[in-house]
């Protein structure tokens, strides 16, 4: 897969996102729209994960523990056609598949775990990473958290534990936006420097730029041959812009829970179409 395919699908991600809340009236588009790149990555290129049999004993894990951020998610295993597409337009809606966090009840291919509080989808990593080397499989776990996530103190439990147990299995990503639903996470809770704690608490540390798939591309591949017996989970701490790829909504806590409209909906639709004409043409 190479990164003009990439590219194109992260595009495609975008709009499924920006339409998909449209309809539901109710949603998170600004962390969801700042984790395309580095979801699209995972899943197109680096994780072991078959759309064909979601539940494949050899298969990655994925937990999305930031689970507002689920259109994103959703929009992904769409595209690799877990299921029709045409269930987007059910986001939130009772008696969905979709839920306005993934529940695992619901029996969507792909969901391997029910999250929304913050502060969990670590632990739980560390838990599956831990029984992967207990039965001796060569499964990987992949964990998603937001930058505001980082201030629960649920998170550093499982930084603590994932280190003391050498889960080099394991990759922490951490979308780190800057911004959490009441404002800048500097001005709410600073976490900073997120690359020195991760550090000093036994990781294997790599700060990113979140939208650039090059670098997203080496950061996953290095994560892979750290897993080969180096002994160390590996933290991505991935620099993203909240609302990514929508200039409206770029880096404002308003769009952190708050849905487009008809209008906004179509500029949005069109900005994210000329962004990718304008990318690939500079290549």
């Amino acid at each position: 897969m190479e990164t003009r395919d990439l590219e194109i699908i992260s595009a495609n991600v975008r709009k499924d996102i920006v339409k998909m809340l449209n309809v539901s009236g109710s949603g998170h588009p600004g962390g969801s729209l700042s984790a395309v790149e580095l979801l699209v990555a995972l899943y197109f290129k680096h994780m072991n994960f078959n759309p064909k049999d979601t539940t494949a004993p050899d298969r990655d894990y994925f937990i999305l523990s930031k689970g507002h951020v689920c259109p994103v998610l959703y929009a992904v295993l769409a595209q690799l056609e877990c299921f029709n597409a045409d269930e987007l337009c059910t986001l939130r809606k009772i008696g969905s598949r979709l839920q306005g966090h993934p529940s695992k009840d619901e029996g969507l291919p792909g969901i391997e775990v029910s999250t929304g509080s913050l502060g969990y989808g670590l632990s739980i990593g560390a838990g599956i990473a831990i029984g992967m080397r207990q039965v001796k499989k060569n499964n990987k776990v992949y964990v998603l958290m937001g930058d505001g996530e980082q201030q629960e103190g649920s998170i550093w439990e499982g930084i603590m534990s994932a280190a003391h147990y050498k889960l080099d299995n394991l990759c922490a990503i951490v979308d780190d936006n800057g911004i959490q639903i009441d404002g800048a996470t500097k001005d709410i809770m600073n976490v900073e420097p997120l690359v020195d704690k991760y550090g000093a608490f036994g990781w294997n540390v790599m700060a990113i730029d979140g939208h650039n798939l090059d670098e997203i591309d080496k950061a996953y591949f290095q994560f892979k041959m750290n897993s080969k017996g180096q002994g160390k989970p590996t933290a991505i701490i991935a620099k993203t812009v909240k609302g990514k790829g929508v200039s409206f909504m770029e880096n404002l806590a308003a769009w952190h829970g708050k849905t487009p409209s008809k209008e906004e909906l179509e500029k949005a639709l069109k900005e994210i179409d000329e962004n990718l004409t304008r990318k690939q043409k500079l290549q």
